[in-house]
């Protein structure tokens, strides 16, 4: 059996889409609700799903929480979804011929996701290709210990699926902003960890050149991106993203959503980091 974990927080908007999208190739859907104040609860149980409340702390133990809280057997796999994550319709096709298919040695699949700004999808810039471990056997992965950019991890052989996942982000700026000063200070903190050498978790994603597409990031972030100068980092990612990676061609909302991501969320971090290692200083 296919079980979807959902992670909602007045996700009233998207958490239809969500659900009807998976819906076909899920057994059971649960969904782990920070306890919003808006309609999600009551729409994710009229639509059937088993809905629990848990109190958010960050993404890695929210996830890993919900995967303890649906004791799934080994033989189940689990698709792990945020709140406006939409299943389209050829890769639901593609899950389900993997996990109803004959047994295989794969303990995951990594999925490519498209995100969406201001109701367009970003189809050029850094984030592209994206690509996620979502589905895996359920006694086989695990969401690494980070505060921010946590991905999930298999111990075994994985493979890519076909299809796309939509990142809907369903919110107004002010929204993005808000939740992105909060990511801001977890990633302030994941980059303080890094420049010290103080990442000693057997729980993360490995970086390597030579592995998935994460451990690719993941490694030039580690050996490149946090060795690299604060603040101008931000201006060459800008430049890269936009510029060398056809940001550009997203046209007027990915002019907003690169500016954003490069010097809003990325020079905040670096403003935070820098704050960070101020002297303290008495009322």
């Amino acid at each position: 059996m296919t079980i979807a974990i959902i992670l909602t927080f007045n996700s009233e908007r998207s958490i239809g889409l969500v659900v009807e999208s998976c819906r076909e190739i899920a057994g059971r859907i649960v969904v782990v609700d920070s306890y919003s104040s808006d309609n999600t609860v009551s729409i994710a149980k009229q639509l059937g799903c088993d809905v629990v409340q848990h109190e958010f702390g960050n993404y890695s133990k929210q996830r890993n929480w919900a995967q303890k809280y649906v004791d799934a057997a080994p033989s189940d796999w689990l698709l792990h979804l945020d709140s406006d994550e939409v299943v389209s319709s050829e890769l639901a096709k593609s899950i389900a011929a993997v996990t109803s298919g004959p047994a295989s040695d794969v303990d995951g699949y990594l999925i490519r996701r498209i995100s969406y700004f201001l109701g367009k999808p970003i189809r050029f810039g850094q984030i592209n290709p994206s690509w996620h471990l979502r589905l895996y056997r359920a006694d086989k992965g695990f969401c690494e210990d980070r505060e921010y950019d946590q991905h999930y991890v298999v111990n075994g052989p994985t493979r890519r699926l076909k299809g796309i996942l939509l990142d809907l982000q369903m919110v107004t700026i002010e929204q993005w902003i808000a939740s992105h000063n909060k990511w801001s200070s977890a990633e302030a903190k994941e980059a303080i960890i890094a420049r010290q050498n103080l990442c000693t978790s057997d729980r993360a994603l490995k970086g390597s050149l030579i592995g998935d597409p994460r451990m690719q990031k993941r490694w030039i972030k580690n050996v490149i991106w946090y060795r690299s100068p604060l603040f101008l980092r931000a201006f060459l990612f800008f430049f890269w993203s936009y510029f060398i990676r056809l940001g550009f061609l997203d046209g007027m909302h990915g002019l907003v959503y690169h500016v954003l991501q490069s010097f809003w969320f990325r020079f905040t971090v670096d403003a935070k980091v820098y704050e960070a290692g101020l002297p303290k200083r008495k009322p």
